[in-house]
């Protein structure tokens, strides 16, 4: 099981450019590995890494990607981005055992569902997923024709704590919050699907919390 601190970071406005957020979590957050290949026959393995860090408001991820295959055909909220190149954030604010499913294409289209395991999930509304703000690198434009050779991109993402629904305090300091983080690539000419905290399960399936990692939230 893999565990990471998330740091707080201060902000003159409580809700800053995303650019600004982009930039912090490159100089000041470090950056954690995508890069567990848990089923030996996709052995692809395409170089990913994020930070994670939060705010009074929301949290903020970054992805930073290299591959040789990209792919990002869809371009409408809650379409199948794993299908493209895909980076992915599984996280339970809850000890009940409900998970967000947070997936994101390389530029930026993003899918959310809530529930506790991978069948009869609910899709949050499309404007609840708008609130989450992106920056892709590679723009919003649909790239319909997988590219090859040595291929860069970065996603920046800020997630509003309201998504996560009316809490009394919520992220808890110190406290464990279960989460893993992923790479896939479903619909590429070569699929791959990586990950953050090991998951051992027969056939690739990101939809299994029993192998989440920790996050512990710092004030």
């Amino acid at each position: 099981m893999s565990t990471l601190n998330v740091p707080r970071l201060e902000f003159a406005v409580q809700y800053p450019d995303i650019t600004l957020i982009s930039d912090m979590l490159d100089t000041m957050v470090p950056f954690h590995k995508i890069d567990l290949i848990n089923w030996k026959e996709f052995n692809y393995s395409p170089f990913v890494s994020f930070s994670v860090a939060c705010s009074s408001k929301e949290i903020f991820l970054k992805y930073r990607v290299k591959e040789n295959y990209l792919l990002a055909v869809n371009t409408e909220t809650n379409q199948k981005v794993w299908e493209d190149s895909c980076v992915e954030f599984f996280f339970s604010p809850d000890e009940g055992g409900k998970y967000y499913n947070f997936e994101f294409n390389a530029i930026g289209t993003c899918l959310v569902g809530y529930g506790e395991q991978r069948h009869n999930r609910r899709l949050m509304d499309k404007s609840v997923v708008e609130s989450i703000r992106r920056h892709p690198t590679l723009g919003k434009e649909p790239i319909l024709v997988e590219q090859t050779g040595e291929l860069f991109w970065d996603l920046t993402i800020a997630i509003p704590f309201g998504l996560f629904g009316k809490r009394e305090q919520f992220p808890v300091v110190g406290r464990r919050y279960r989460a893993n983080f992923y790479k896939c690539g479903d619909k590429l000419s070569v699929p791959h699907f990586l990950t953050w905290s090991p998951v051992n399960t027969e056939k690739p399936d990101f939809h299994a919390p029993e192998f989440f990692g920790d996050l512990v939230f710092c004030g």
